[in-house]
């Protein structure tokens, strides 16, 4: 086999770009990844994956790197802090998470645990996450910052988390919100009460998947007219002193860092000038935006972003200290809620190849077509052994137009089946023939660009792609793939990934690159695995939104999980392993009672076979319902 150099290996997958230091290739050739960014503490993902086969768990397998939010949370606050002393700025800044990125638990602790000494506030956008913030335990003087919609029973939860000891944050989204939070108020009796935020709707608009989050019609936010309502009215119900705080959001995953500026400067200017009217703000929260490059091109593509944490951190910083020097008020204390920074990395998924689906495959050299066969067929021969360097364009037009002409004739009963399975087989033999001429050209020519799509391979992966990333199917969100093994090992196969779902949107078809979208990935022989191992895909970055936004399409439910930490000597230790979601699970979510389903199966089966082999299929029937929902090899 054709072996390549370690950099052209970390080159061809784009890890050292994507992989932001958490992720690199060890001299065998295996996925690393490296949750303190420490070379010396790597973790061998395959490794892993061997480790818990052995024990029972199968794949997929959903990896949690907990130290690796430990690190973004640290990063994250170290970049304000510089971008603090850089500029003189005499306001502090406070990491906020949004709990609505991944509201699973051992990310909320772990982001908070690690945020707590930088005062890492909690963003609650409805009413569950905001029981999930008050039921914490959260040390007195945490803030709660209460977005989203709200109705009379969240603000009370709100005056609940202001009695507890909270700094809780009740932002007004609408101009009829004020109203409902002034009767809850008064409804509250003695004792304290939530502070007011307001949400500006801003000109500045975001860019990329989530640029409708921005603008004047957004969603959310208070036009300048509702604003200055909203004061007036908490004003003269005597709660114009609790207006502390001012959010404004661009939206989720901005590429371009002049559209954070812009909305930097229109929010800083928004908020020194409420204050210079009296307004007592304390507190600027400029939402989310900060970027994941999910495709290593650091350009401003959907999928990337053209600047650096440290420049974003700077760039809040410097607008807001220069507005507010300029206005002559106190620098607010900032806050940011970068959820998708925080967490994208931690989280990857494992799964297995199973098979493959390919074009037919070429017929042997020797084959021979019969003198009485018919012209078509003849044809397609001979344009298989003359196909070169001059005609390759001219012959693949005259086997399109055979291949046209060889189904007519099948349907109207002039060709056997045989002769059918020849005639394509060769077909696709000068396909790959044309194909390869076609490559050597200075731009593929574009009659041929659909062609190489067509002959690609597609490697069929024991997941769901609605479960794993259903950003990818619902917004062609891409994710970095790549294997765990061989990657010093030239590839030889061009390949897209198709899901186990009975569905044709189950698929990844969109591949990262540096300089374009990739329709398919290079990728090795699933069955040259050393010792017979499965051939193992990573899904990287999966760690916002998608494991909690997947859902269950054709019944698969949850993949097993697995929390990973690693050692100061280097040792990885798998803190927990999750099993797998029980079929008997994702079927009660539908309204279906797994022992109500057996005992039906079982009296439907009473006394219509072989009772020994009955007995075993119903208790195959059972374990079928206490297991997972994808595909084993047993």
């Amino acid at each position: 086999m054709a072996r390549i150099s370690l950099e052209e290996a970390l080159e061809r997958y784009g890890i050292a770009r994507w992989g932001d230091g958490f992720f690199s290739v060890s001299r065998q050739g295996e996925l690393l990844v490296l949750p303190t960014r420490e070379p010396r503490r790597a973790v061998s993902l395959p490794a892993l994956v061997d480790r818990l086969r052995a024990e029972g768990t199968g794949t997929p397998l959903l990896f949690r790197f907990p130290q690796v939010l430990e690190a973004r949370v640290r990063e994250l606050a170290d970049a304000f802090a510089a971008a603090r002393e850089e500029f003189n700025y005499a306001g502090a800044y406070r990491p906020a998470y949004p709990l609505k990125v991944n509201q699973k638990r051992v990310v909320v602790e772990t982001l908070f645990r690690a945020g707590r000494d930088h005062g890492m506030a909690l963003e609650a956008g409805s009413r569950a996450e905001l029981m999930l913030a008050l039921g914490m335990g959260l040390p007195p003087g945490t803030m709660v910052i209460v977005n989203g919609y709200k109705d009379r029973r969240t603000l009370r939860l709100a005056v609940l988390g202001a009695r507890l000891g909270l700094d809780v944050v009740v932002v007004l989204e609408k101009l009829f919100e004020v109203d409902r939070l002034l009767e809850a108020f008064a409804d509250a009796g003695e004792g304290p009460l939530p502070l007011v935020g307001l949400r500006t709707r801003l000109y500045a608009r975001g860019a990329g998947r989530w640029w409708k989050s921005s603008g004047i019609t957004a969603k959310f936010g208070l036009t300048t007219s509702s604003l200055l309502a909203a004061i007036e009215r908490l004003r003269a119900a005597g709660h114009g002193d609790r207006v502390r705080f001012l959010h404004f959001h661009l939206g989720s995953q901005i590429p371009e860092i002049r559209r954070l500026k812009a909305a930097f400067r229109e929010g800083a200017r928004t908020w020194a000038r409420l204050r210079k009217m009296g307004v007592p703000l304390e507190y600027l929260d400029v939402g989310g935006g900060l970027a994941v490059d999910y495709d290593g091109s650091r350009t401003s593509s959907d999928a990337s972003r053209n600047y650096s944490l440290e420049e974003y951190a700077n760039d809040v910083v410097f607008f807001t200290g220069e507005v507010a020097t300029e206005e002559g008020v106190p620098h607010p204390v900032l806050l940011s809620e970068s959820g998708r920074a925080l967490t994208a990395h931690h989280a990857l998924l494992v799964a297995d190849v199973l098979g493959r689906i390919g074009a037919d495959p070429p017929p042997p050299e020797d084959v021979e077509v019969p003198p009485d066969a018919p012209l078509v067929l003849r044809e397609l021969a001979t344009l298989r052994e003359q196909i070169g360097a001059k005609t390759w364009r001219e012959y693949w037009h005259d086997a399109v137009e055979h291949r046209d002409e060889m189904v007519t004739l099948f349907n109207i009963g002039l060709i056997d089946l045989p002769q059918r399975a020849l005639a394509e087989q060769l077909f696709w033999e000068i396909a790959r023939r044309a194909l390869a001429w076609a490559r050597k050209e200075r731009t593929l020519p574009p009659e041929f660009e659909q062609l190489e799509k067509a002959l690609h391979e597609k490697y069929i992966v024991n997941f769901s792609v609605f479960q794993a990333a259903p950003d990818h199917w619902a917004l062609d969100q891409l994710f970095p793939v790549v294997p765990l093994r061989r990657l010093r090992e030239e590839p030889t196969v061009r390949a897209s990934l198709v899901d186990i779902t009975c569905d044709s949107d189950g698929a990844i078809e969109r591949f990262i690159d540096v300089k374009d979208v990739r329709e398919a990935l290079d990728l090795h022989e699933p069955e040259g695995c050393p010792g017979g191992r499965p051939y193992d895909l990573a899904l990287c970055l999966l760690g916002a939104y998608q494991d909690v936004m997947g859902d269950q399409h054709n019944l698969l439910g949850a993949p097993a999980e697995v929390h990973v930490t690693v050692d100061e000597e280097g040792n990885p230790r798998i803190e927990r392993v999750l099993p797998p979601e029980p079929a008997a699970g994702v079927l009660a979510d539908f309204g279906w009672d797994a022992e109500e389903l057996a005992a039906r199966a079982e009296e439907a089966l009473r006394g219509r076979g072989t009772a020994g082999v009955d007995a075993d299929l119903l208790a195959d029937y059972r374990a079928a319902l206490a297991a997972g929902t994808y595909l084993s090899p047993e």
